[in-house]
This record gives structure tokens, C-alpha cells and sequence, in this order.
């Protein structure tokens, strides 16, 4: 049995997130369908984190065993022959056995792009947040500061969440301007459910003046996720890197 690691980009606009639905129609149903057409076997794969529909990624890792010996290129060029045009593998490696795509990771990074301006995108409605009123991109870094470090992000997590603890280790969280875009980077050794565009929500809460930066130390410190802002929209969340140690060999 040897065990495959892929690195895949997909469009989630496209997809109902991506952990397989009982009608089809996820990210993991379109990629177990080519994988086991290459291999001519049922193919299961396991995911670094589980994304919500519309949510996208520029870079997710998964991986699968598999009894097949088929050349490394036919897990890239093989499959994408077969999988929808809104979704690609990037990269295939062959792992050790011990190899983990969700376990072994040492942290998930994603971005998050907030288009500020009073008119609502047309051409990127599916790529993009939306916010009208400006937003005080100084106010809302000094409020990103207070987060960093390891706590309970229960005021951040969903009611649907099923991690067996709300303590997260954020890395790093920078925030600058992109011309009418604002994009948030967030980085930690995992995330809960919703967690980042419940975080983006309750900085733009801060950016445009509802409350002062040192607001979302309180939040977090409540555990309430009624005191946090609303979630926003999954359309701008990106998937933008996960790390590995280099001993798995793997391309990124």
C-alpha cells in the first residue's frame, strides 16, 4: 500500500464545501471519482481542514493509499483530465505511511479579501467580501495584535463546530490594503469552525467604529459567541497554505 499526497487549488463557489455530500456535489466527491478512475479502485482521501461551501483554496493538501503503481503524473495530469474545470491538482508526492494530511500540519494560513467600498462587486461577487462603510485599517491591525497567541476562541466558533477544544495558537494576523480591498491573513496551528470570517467580522465592528480595538480582548476573554460580530460570508475566504515539516518531502 503506498500512501499519495496531493496539492489542489479549487474554485468553491463551485462546491458544497469540501467533505462529500450523500447527493455528490463536493470537492471530495470530485476528486474521489477521478482518483478512483486512475487507480480503477475505490479511493478515499483525508483532507489538512475541512472547508465550507464557498470557500476556496488556492492550496489544500489531502491524501490516499492506495494498492495502484502508477507513475507520480498520472495523480496530476491523469486525474485533472477528469475533474471538473473549477478545481486542479497541483502536485502529487509519494509519503511515508506516517504521513498525515490533518495531523501532520504545523499550521493553516488564510486570507481573506473584504472589498471596501459603498458598491457591492459584480464581476468577483463569488471571490470576495463586501463591506460599504470605510473602514480604519490601523484600528482594526491594533485589534488583530490582541489576538495573537495561544487561547479559547469559543466567542469565535460556531454552534456546528465538533473540535474537542476551542484552543487555538494564532501565529501571525496581518492586515493591509489592496487599492478597494482589504485582505486579512491570518495564521495558526488549526481553526474552528468559522472561526476566520467570524474573526474578519468582529474587526470590521472595530474598523468602522462600533467598538475600540481592545473590545475584541473582551469578546475573546467571554467565550460568547453572542458577544462577537456576525459571521461573514465565506465568498472571500481562501485556503492560502498549510505547513509541513521538511522531512516530508512534500513540494511546497
Amino acid at each position: 500500500m503506498t500512501r499519495i499526497a496531493l496539492g489542489i487549488e479549487y474554485d468553491g463557489s463551485r462546491f458544497l464545501g469540501w467533505q462529500t455530500q450523500p447527493g455528490g456535489g463536493s470537492v471530495q466527491d470530485a476528486l474521489e471519482a477521478a482518483l478512483a478512475s486512475i487507480a480503477r479502485a475505490q479511493v478515499s482521501t483525508t483532507a489538512a481542514g475541512r472547508t465550507d461551501r464557498g470557500v476556496h483554496a488556492r492550496l489544500q493538501v489531502a491524501h490516499f493509499d492506495t494498492d495502484a503503481k502508477r507513475p507520480v503524473s498520472a495523480w496530476v495530469r491523469g486525474v485533472n483530465a477528469l475533474l471538473p474545470d473549477a478545481m486542479a491538482v497541483l502536485w502529487s508526492q509519494e509519503v511515508a505511511g506516517e504521513f498525515h494530511a490533518r495531523y501532520s500540519a504545523l499550521s493553516r494560513t488564510y486570507r481573506y479579501e473584504l472589498l471596501n467600498r459603498p458598491v457591492r462587486a459584480a464581476l468577483s461577487a463569488h471571490y470576495v467580501g463586501w463591506f460599504h462603510l470605510p473602514l480604519d485599517v490601523e484600528k482594526m491591525r491594533e485589534a488583530a495584535a490582541l489576538l495573537l497567541g495561544e487561547h479559547d476562541f469559543s466567542a469565535f466558533r460556531s454552534s456546528e463546530c465538533q473540535a474537542k477544544t476551542p484552543v487555538r495558537t494564532l501565529h501571525a494576523f496581518t492586515i493591509h490594503q489592496e487599492g478597494e480591498k482589504i485582505v486579512f491573513i491570518v495564521r495558526a496551528n488549526a481553526f474552528l469552525h468559522h472561526m476566520v470570517r467570524n474573526l474578519v467580522g468582529t474587526l470590521v465592528y472595530v474598523g468602522k467604529g462600533k467598538h475600540p480595538p481592545q473590545w475584541v480582548k473582551e469578546v475573546l476573554r467571554s467565550g460568547d459567541r453572542a458577544k462577537a460580530a456576525p459571521t461573514f460570508g465565506p465568498e472571500g475566504l481562501y485556503l492560502e497554505r498549510i505547513e509541513y515539516e521538511p522531512k516530508w518531502g512534500l513540494p511546497i
